[in-house]
C-alpha cells in the first residue's frame, strides 16, 4: 500500500483504537447535521449570484476536496478521485461507499449523491458516483443530475493513469419577470427563453423545458510518483469540449506531498469556457491528523473569473469501518457563495468482505 497525504482514507492504526469513543462519533455526526441544516434553511432563497457561481462551474465535491480550497488533483484518492483525477483512485487501496450532501444558501443549491469506489478486489480501481440537485428554486428553478464512471490502473508503482465517463442532464423552469428589473418567479405571463430555457409544447400548451444539456464528456488524468511522499498530477475535465459554461472544459493539475499525519497541496487549472475568455483559478491546502483519526483541514481558493479570493475549513472523524466529514468555504469578498459539503462514509475492506490484491501495491 502506498503512503503520504492520504489522512482521510488510511486505515486506523491499531495501537490508537482505544482513542475512539462512542462520544467523539457522536460530536463528529453532530457538527455534520449541523452543517446540513443551516444550509438547509436559506437555500429556498432566490440568489443573486452570478451563474457561475450559482451552479460551482458545475462541479460536485468531497469534503475533503473543499476543505483543500479544490487543491486536491495531486493527492485526492478514494471517492474523491471519481470528481477531480481518476487516476488518483490507485494511490491507496479502499473500499468505501460515501454518502454526499452540497449546499450553498446564497445560491439555493443544494445537491445529494454518492460514491462507491473500489480499489481492493483487483488492480483496475473503479468508482461510480450519482449526484442530484437544485439551484434558485425561486429564481431559474434549475435541476441537474451528475452520473459518472470512473476507471484507474497503475502503468508501474510510480505512474498512474485514469478516465472518468460521465453523463449531465441539467434543466431549468424559472423566468424573468418583466415587470420589475431582477424579480425572478415561475410566470404565467409566458415563458422567457434567456431565463427559462428550451419551451417544449404539448398539443399547443406550455408543457415544461427541454434540458440546456443533455450529453456526455469524459475527463482523462495522469498522476507520477516521484519518491514515496510526492504527487505530481496532470487532470483535464470534459474533454468533449462541450463549449458551454455548464460544462465548462478545464485542464490543469496539482503538486501534493504528504506523510502519514501531514498533507498540503498546491493546484492550479484553466477554465475555458465559464468566461467569455479563459479564466483560471489557483487553489491551496493542507490537513494534519489529531489523536490519529481527527484530520484538520484548510485551504485557499483565488477565482480569477469571478475576482474573488475564498477560504475554507473542514474537520472529520476518520475511523476503521466509517467516516463523518464536514466543511464550509466562504469568498472573502461581499457577494459570493457560502458553500458546504458533508459526508458519510462506510469503510467495506475492514468487513473482511473484500478480497485485496496481490499486486504489491
Amino acid at each position: 500500500m502506498t503512503k503520504g497525504a492520504l489522512l482521510a482514507q488510511r486505515p486506523e492504526r491499531s495501537s490508537c483504537q482505544a482513542a475512539t469513543s462512542a462520544r467523539a462519533r457522536a460530536l463528529a455526526a453532530a457538527a455534520a447535521l449541523s452543517v446540513v441544516t443551516a444550509a438547509g434553511s436559506a437555500a429556498a432563497e432566490a440568489s443573486s449570484l452570478p451563474p457561475q457561481l450559482a451552479y460551482a462551474y458545475g462541479e460536485n465535491e468531497t469534503p475533503r476536496a473543499a476543505a483543500f480550497g479544490g487543491a486536491l488533483r495531486a493527492l485526492g484518492n478514494g471517492t474523491s478521485a471519481v470528481f477531480i483525477n481518476p487516476s488518483a483512485m490507485v494511490e491507496t487501496r479502499v473500499y468505501h461507499l460515501q454518502a454526499l450532501f452540497q449546499g450553498s444558501p446564497e445560491a439555493g443549491r443544494h445537491a445529494y449523491g454518492g460514491v462507491v469506489v473500489d480499489s481492493v478486489t483487483g488492480k483496475l480501481a473503479g468508482a461510480i458516483s450519482f449526484v442530484g440537485g437544485f439551484v434558485d428554486n425561486d429564481g431559474v428553478d434549475r435541476t441537474f443530475l451528475d452520473a459518472r464512471v470512473g476507471l484507474a490502473y497503475p502503468i508501474t508503482e510510480r505512474l498512474f493513469v485514469g478516465l472518468t465517463g460521465r453523463y449531465a442532464k441539467i434543466t431549468q423552469d424559472g423566468t424573468l419577470l418583466t415587470g420589475g428589473l431582477g424579480s425572478r418567479q415561475k410566470d404565467e405571463l409566458g415563458y422567457d427563453p434567456v431565463s427559462g430555457g428550451m419551451v417544449e409544447v404539448e398539443e399547443g400548451k406550455v408543457a415544461g423545458r427541454h434540458s440546456y444539456v443533455n450529453e456526455f464528456t469524459f475527463d482523462a488524468a495522469i498522476t507520477i510518483k516521484p519518491t514515496d511522499n510526492l504527487y505530481i498530477a496532470a487532470v483535464g475535465q470534459n474533454l468533449s469540449y462541450p463549449d458551454n459554461g455548464l460544462l465548462p472544459t478545464t485542464v490543469g493539475g496539482g503538486v501534493g506531498f504528504g506523510t502519514d499525519d501531514f498533507s498540503i497541496e498546491v493546484d492550479g487549472l484553466v477554465d475555458l469556457n465559464s468566461y467569455i475568455d479563459a479564466t483560471y483559478r489557483l487553489m491551496a491546502g493542507g490537513e494534519y491528523l489529531v489523536a490519529d483519526h481527527f484530520p484538520l483541514r484548510a485551504g485557499y481558493r483565488f477565482d480569477q473569473g469571478a475576482d474573488q479570493h475564498a477560504l475554507s475549513l473542514g474537520l472529520a472523524y476518520v475511523g476503521t469501518q466509517f467516516s463523518v466529514e464536514a466543511s464550509a468555504r466562504r469568498a472573502l469578498a461581499g457577494g459570493g457563495p457560502t458553500t458546504f459539503v458533508v459526508g458519510l462514509a462506510y469503510h467495506l475492506e475492514s468487513s473482511g468482505l473484500t478480497r485485496a490484491t496481490s499486486d504489491g501495491l
